[in-house]
């Protein structure tokens, strides 16, 4: 079966691919059954109540899976903690979002009018959620083999590239409080707001009497800003103290008798 993995896909010009069972073929490498289900999954919920958030549901915990699997095949001898910071990197909404700009999502959109004059085409968080509901309608239809081969086929130049990236800010801040007796950190929702295509959410994380807060698209992204700055706060604070204890000493030794 064909899944796309011969070449990177051919952007949609002059309308040739413009039908969507004939974008599907190209993306998929088959045309669907029942196109249903991947129509539902182009649609945001400002047009039809029938959108595709059950498919990106389903399509989240499809992609997770095979990319546990996969690094876990290709990293035998790394801990938990390496392989789930990779997942947290290749799975994350930007990733999804960059899929979705590869293989052409943004022109099969079908979106209402008010998502359509906020941008919603270009949105990360819009994007990366329909190649979630896509894969979702692929399981559906093909079951968890062609899932597979579909995304490793798609991710397969982002596999490695995520090892350089530094561990996770949250799981940082959580290794550092815990090894010096810290405690966890503990993290709230500020406020929510912005159109469902738009959130903006706002995290503040505390660490003792240290808190940080930040905005962002996502409530995760929110929480990884938070605890980024709140870390260099905390290393800050610590690289101080040093500093003052000294400064304490100095002012209560008594001065000497000649």
């Amino acid at each position: 079966m064909d899944l796309g993995i011969g070449g990177a896909h051919r952007p949609d010009r002059g309308g040739f691919l413009s039908d969507l069972a004939a974008w599907l073929a190209e993306t998929f490498g088959f045309a669907p059954d029942d196109p249903a289900p991947f129509r539902r999954a182009l649609t945001h919920a400002s047009l039809e109540a029938a959108s595709y958030e059950r498919l990106e549901f389903l399509g989240d915990r499809v992609l997770g899976l095979v990319m546990a699997e996969w690094l876990y095949e290709l990293y035998p001898d790394e801990p938990e903690g390496v392989l789930s910071r990779r997942v947290h990197t290749l799975v994350s909404g930007a990733t999804c979002a960059e899929v979705a700009r590869e293989i052409g999502v943004a022109a099969h959109l079908r979106l209402g009018k008010g998502a359509q004059a906020d941008g919603a085409k270009g949105s990360d968080n819009v994007l990366g959620d329909v190649v979630e509901a896509l894969l979702g309608a692929l399981y559906s239809e093909r079951g968890l083999g062609a899932a597979r081969d579909w995304v490793r086929a798609r991710w397969a130049t982002r596999i490695g590239v995520e090892a350089t990236a530094h561990k996770h800010p949250k799981a940082e801040l959580q290794d550092w409080s815990l090894g010096n007796n810290r405690g966890l950190p503990i993290y709230r929702v500020v406020d929510e707001s912005g159109p469902p295509h738009e959130r903006r959410h706002t995290v503040a994380v505390r660490l003792g009497e240290l808190e940080e807060v930040a905005t962002a698209s996502t409530k995760r992204e929110a929480e990884s800003m938070a605890a980024r700055t709140l870390m260099a706060a905390v290393l800050a604070a610590e690289a101080d103290r040093p500093r003052k204890r000294r400064r304490v000493d100095r002012a209560i030794v008594p001065a000497r008798r000649g």
